[in-house]
């Protein structure tokens, strides 16, 4: 398939679509990629056209000029204040529900969409832009790079869902330690507390993660959207016979799919199967 570019509606946040994929890069390369506005607005309509274009079966979500993301702008925060009239200023209902939305839209949307996300980390995910990443299904990430929540370090409490994530990730130990501390975590030990699933050499990691990318957007995109249904409840606090019969219905669901009848002969004829989305 012929790469097809996404218009996001902001330079700050780049798209585009092949064999499947939609990448998705944030693209502030000169502030390794501090989230803005327009980067966050963007990000938000790009996911909403993964979700429901039906020829995207997988996104990646990466940061352009080898960082991920610094999170929010604090070089900007730090600036901001002066010479701005108060009727101009958003009331503090209005700036809640305005960050309330954002979060929705992007880091919400990446966990509950019904498709695999991969947030690939060529560089640092600091405080917001941990977050996203966290938000995600799976995480691959360079071998010499680092993560920090950095949320303490500028006294602020977190955004975008990172305490729910991060907790139900390592534990609520773990989680307060890496929030209250706010410490640099190594490739390796992100490795060896499940925060990333695969770590690549730096000049590798593209490809790699693209590879599983494209892996993801050939399986079977019926069988995924209800597997991330059932791992979302159990997540979100389901009691067990709240998940068994969740698991019930879907499992039958997709039995009655094509792709499983088809996936079915091609396992006895010793063939790779080929998913559809029926």
């Amino acid at each position: 398939m012929k790469r097809v570019d996404i218009d996001t509606g902001s330079e700050h946040l780049l798209a585009w679509e092949e064999d499947g994929v939609a990448v998705l890069t944030l693209n502030r390369p000169e502030a390794r990629n501090a989230m803005s506005g327009s980067m966050t607005e963007g990000l938000a309509r790009a996911l909403e056209v993964a979700e429901n274009s039906r020829s995207i079966r997988a996104v990646v979500i990466t940061g352009a000029g080898g960082a991920f993301c610094a999170g929010g702008d604090v070089k900007g925060m730090a600036a901001g204040g002066s010479g701005a009239s108060t009727d101009d200023m958003p009331s503090l209902d209005e700036r809640i529900h305005a960050q309330r939305l954002s979060q929705r839209n992007t880091a919400g949307r990446i966990y509950l969409m019904p498709k695999p996300v991969v947030a690939m980390l060529p560089g640092p995910a600091a405080g917001a832009g941990l977050s996203i990443a966290l938000a995600a299904d799976m995480r691959t990430m360079a071998d010499h790079t680092f993560i920090t929540s950095a949320f303490a370090r500028v006294g602020f409490s977190g955004d975008y869902g990172g305490t729910y994530f991060l907790t139900h990730l390592v534990g609520a130990a773990k989680a307060r330690e890496l929030y209250y501390l706010s410490d640099r975590v190594s490739a390796e030990d992100c490795l060896r507390l499940g925060l990333v699933n695969f770590t690549f050499p730096a000049q590798t990691l593209e490809e790699e993660t693209m590879a599983v990318a494209r892996r993801l957007a050939a399986g079977p995109p019926i069988a995924y959207r209800y597997m991330k249904e059932n791992f979302n409840r159990a997540t979100m606090g389901g009691d067990v016979i709240e998940c068994l019969d969740l698991e019930a219905t879907h499992h039958v669901h997709a039995g009655l799919s094509e792709d499983h009848r088809a996936a079915a002969q091609a396992f006895v004829d010793k063939q790779q199967p080929v998913f559809n989305g029926r």
